[in-house]
């Protein structure tokens, strides 16, 4: 049995606006899980059902066993933390942390021993005498992490609590709720729109697109086994690259066709394409990393038109028969308007060009 259950879980405003479709989703206890999607798909809604916040039209949500739908939100033992850090202006870093200790009638010491404890799990020890506007951002979203796991939830929930942190702070700060919570392995849900904290964070992600689960599964599947184009667009910076090709066969095999070249196929994907697409259009996608530049597999020319450096590598846009590409190098010393000889590397893509989900 799941830690915790989604069943046909449905969320109805005003009677007619639909934010959550049957969503269904089982989670193990100690799993980081991430909610991942464009503004309005839904994810924060699922999160404040969880946490007792939002009602639920339709279905269940099941932890341990036990139905909490009709629980008030203090008795499902489940932490949220927002995206406004949301502490206490006119208390103690101590106090934030040992209020909901004292609500539960702790002893002192008791609270004392759990305060000093959480406080050194998320490095705010240091602090604890001081009030919230004596310290940044970050160290505020810190006490925040700390009151929430003071109380040992059952379930820690987070609502975009980087998104008010500048790029820098982002990343430490990435890096201390992973530590966090491979220390407690506290079953977690984080809610984001932000790719990079979702596949550096979750165990498994679910990419959500208006109200609907697009894909469940590992950052690894989401990347490089998208279920739609959608995530395909969605997952990646820059995003995958497209290209509109029809599936061919001659005397040397299978091939994908393209006014821009020819793309011979290895046997692997051959048997479907060619039992249900062969003479028909397919979407071939290439994420930018995945392109090869001068290599002796090259496809077809272009021109480098724009170059964006980053550092570790650029990124290059190029023209492929008027549709603008995005190419992920580490030739540093490229120039604007040379000439590259483009391939495609070890794993490209195929989706269906009228339903836009996955193939092979």
């Amino acid at each position: 049995m799941s830690y915790l259950k989604f069943d046909k879980v449905k969320k109805v405003y005003n009677k007619k606006v639909v934010a959550v479709k049957e969503f269904n989703l089982d989670i193990e206890q100690g799993e980081f899980i991430a909610f991942l999607g464009p503004s309005g798909c839904g994810k924060t809604t699922t999160l404040r059902m969880i946490a007792g916040l939002e009602s639920v039209t339709e279905g269940d949500i099941v932890l341990e066993g036990k139905s909490i739908i009709q629980l008030e939100p203090k008795d499902r033992n489940i932490s949220m933390i927002f995206q406004s850090y949301a502490v206490w202006p006119h208390m103690s870093v101590y106090d934030n942390v040992a209020y909901a200790l004292k609500l539960k009638k702790k002893s002192k010491e008791e609270i004392d021993e759990i305060v000093q404890e959480v406080a050194k799990i998320a490095d705010i020890s240091q602090y604890l005498d001081r009030y919230p506007s004596q310290l940044s951002g970050g160290q505020r979203q810190r006490v925040a992490v700390a009151r929430a796991i003071a109380v040992k939830p059952k379930l820690f929930l987070m609502d975009e609590p980087l998104s008010n942190l500048d790029a820098k702070l982002r990343v430490a700060m990435r890096t201390d709720l992973k530590r966090i919570h491979q220390e407690l392995k506290s079953t977690s849900i984080f809610v984001t729109h932000d790719q990079s904290e979702a596949l550096s964070l979750a165990d498994r992600i679910v990419v959500m697109n208006h109200g609907v689960i697009e894909q469940i599964g590992t950052p690894n599947e989401i990347y490089h086994e998208s279920a739609t184009m959608f995530i395909a667009k969605f997952i990646g910076s820059p995003p995958a690259n497209f290209f509109e090709v029809v599936v061919k066969k001659d005397d040397q095999g299978l091939y994908l066709e393209h006014p821009s070249f020819k793309y011979y196929l290895d046997l692997k994907v051959t048997k479907t394409l060619e039992k249900e697409y062969l003479d028909q259009s397919i979407i071939l996608s290439v994420r930018p990393e995945k392109i090869t530049i001068n290599k002796k597999d090259a496809l077809f020319e272009t021109k480098a038109a724009i170059i964006e450096p980053q550092g570790s590598h650029i990124i290059i846009s190029a023209d492929v028969n008027g549709d603008d590409i995005k190419i992920q190098s580490e030739i540093l010393d490229m120039k604007v308007g040379e000439k590259i000889n483009i391939g495609f590397g070890d794993i490209v893509q195929f989706f269906d060009k009228k339903t836009e989900r996955r193939i092979i």
